[in-house]
């Protein structure tokens, strides 16, 4: 499965986003699909992560302002991001795993990666 991540960008604090990772090679039906991210300095850390029956996980950071979402036709999974804050700022990423539910925030279960995209936040 290959992956493509796009939709970064620089944005003021409040504003929004959407990432989407689109899939080749392989239905993301098949997999949990996960996004990650990496602020300068920092290691990678989970964000969020879309099942592959459809239930969703997020890190609580994020809870209530991002939102993750799979469009079948298109095979593709998408990050909503809503008021956005400069902690946000960082490299994300979208990755697919067949972990069981429960470790799908432990980016070492991760098949496949996409290449980031960077979202950077204004103060």
């Amino acid at each position: 499965v290959q992956l493509q991540a796009s939709g970064g960008g620089l944005v003021h604090t409040g504003g929004s986003l959407t990432l989407s990772c689109a899939a080749s090679g392989g239905s993301l039906r098949s997999y949990t699909v996960g996004w990650f991210r990496q602020a300068p300095g920092k290691e990678r850390d989970f964000v969020a992560a879309f099942g592959w029956s459809g239930n969703t996980k997020y890190t609580d950071p994020v809870k209530g302002r991002f939102t993750i979402s799979r469009d079948n036709a298109k095979n593709t999974v998408y990050l909503q991001m809503n008021s956005l804050e400069p902690e946000d700022t960082a490299v994300y990423y979208c990755a697919v795993t067949r972990v069981v539910w429960g470790r799908v925030t432990e980016e070492n279960h991760y098949l496949y990666w996409g290449q980031g995209t960077q979202v950077t936040v204004s103060s």
